[in-house]
């Protein structure tokens, strides 16, 4: 159990709520272990199926906080609210923004900053880990790269302008990626990055981690009110989570770039799990599959101190802080978005 940004995060499946008058009580196995009145809470995020009281449902109604429940892996499962049906002065502004070329670009061009210093970071994590056993010379010159894309994002001011840097570095970055990969390395590289479908064992465990973490992200946006379809960066489509895609873009090279390279260089995955279909198309088997999801949760319980907070939470707690930060920053509360920047 974690308070965070006046939020209450119950990471333990067994965590009964109930209620003491203006009181909320968190029971494991009938013992209570933690006491907070509700006026210190904006919100409460559960992970497990335990649940909560009707009484303390009432009283977060009441006093205006949210109440959202997941389940252990993190996936969105409903949020209570009372008379009034979602946080709609929120999403209003959201909306809003969204629609505002120069207030969406603000926030899309701190994602994708966020994004390019972190693949920087990784790179130059592995140089300065593995140097003598890499090309340091390509990764550095990579570097030297992402570090002009970010300073040429500075100056724009056009959305599509935006994606196009983006897209430049991304391409600059994955063009070492293999440079990354030490051990199994005949098994797992790519000549690009591709999907839809990937077409290299290496892509497609990066796809597989994506999709997880674009999950994560969503029920995150969600706990907190924001409507996860509507954007800033990507283009709003039927069906397509744009402001989780916007979001977790600053987290993908920390949070799931790392994670495909800890599985293929501590061997915990091989390339017999994966299969090659007629059209080319990479599949990874069910073991595999188990193992990355196991991997992954296991990863997610790790302790990382929080780069804007400057506060230690579990790395599975990293999307609901970036969606509290931006929700404050709708509000007004904060004057930008603070992207996360691993360091």
């Amino acid at each position: 159990m974690r308070k965070l940004l006046n939020t209450l995060f119950v990471t333990s499946p067994n965590s009964y709520l109930t209620r003491d008058g203006e009181n909320i009580v968190i029971q494991i196995d009938g013992e209570d272990k933690m006491r907070l009145p509700i006026h210190t809470l904006e919100g409460i995020v559960c992970f497990g199926y335990a649940g909560a009281s009707p009484a303390l449902m009432s009283l977060c109604a009441k006093r205006g906080v949210g109440l959202s429940f997941n389940n252990e892996y993190g996936k969105f499962l409903a949020r209570v609210s009372g008379e009034v049906q979602g946080n709609v002065l929120l999403r209003k502004k959201q909306y809003k923004v969204s629609d505002n070329k120069e207030e969406a670009i603000k926030i899309a061009r701190n994602c994708i900053q966020a994004k390019i210093l972190n693949s920087r970071n990784v790179l130059q994590r592995v140089t300065r880990d593995h140097g003598s056993v890499i090309d340091i010379s390509k990764l550095e010159d990579v570097s030297a790269r992402l570090l002009n894309s970010i300073n040429q994002m500075e100056k724009t001011e056009d959305i599509d302008s935006l994606r196009g840097i983006e897209g430049d570095a991304a391409k600059n970055y994955f063009s070492v990626f293999n440079e990354l990969i030490l051990k199994q390395k005949d098994d797992f590289y790519m000549v690009s990055r591709n999907k839809r479908p990937p077409k290299d064992f290496l892509n497609a465990l990066l796809s597989f981690l994506y999709t997880l973490l674009a999950h994560d992200v969503q029920s995150a946006l969600e706990t907190v009110g924001l409507d996860s379809y509507v954007g800033f960066l990507h283009q709003d489509r039927p069906g397509r989570p744009s402001l989780a895609l916007d979001l977790m873009e600053e987290l993908r090279p920390v949070l799931a770039d790392r994670m495909a390279l800890s599985l293929i260089n501590r061997q915990q995955i091989k390339a017999k799990g994966f299969t090659i279909k007629e059209n080319g198309a990479v599949l990874m088997d069910d073991d595999t599959r188990k193992e990355v999801l196991q991997c992954w949760h296991k990863r997610k319980q790790e302790e990382i101190t929080h780069p804007f907070l400057k506060e230690k939470m579990q790395s599975g707690l990293i999307p609901y802080a970036q969606a509290m930060l931006l929700a404050r920053h709708l509000r007004g509360d904060l004057d930008g978005y603070p992207a996360f920047i691993w360091k």
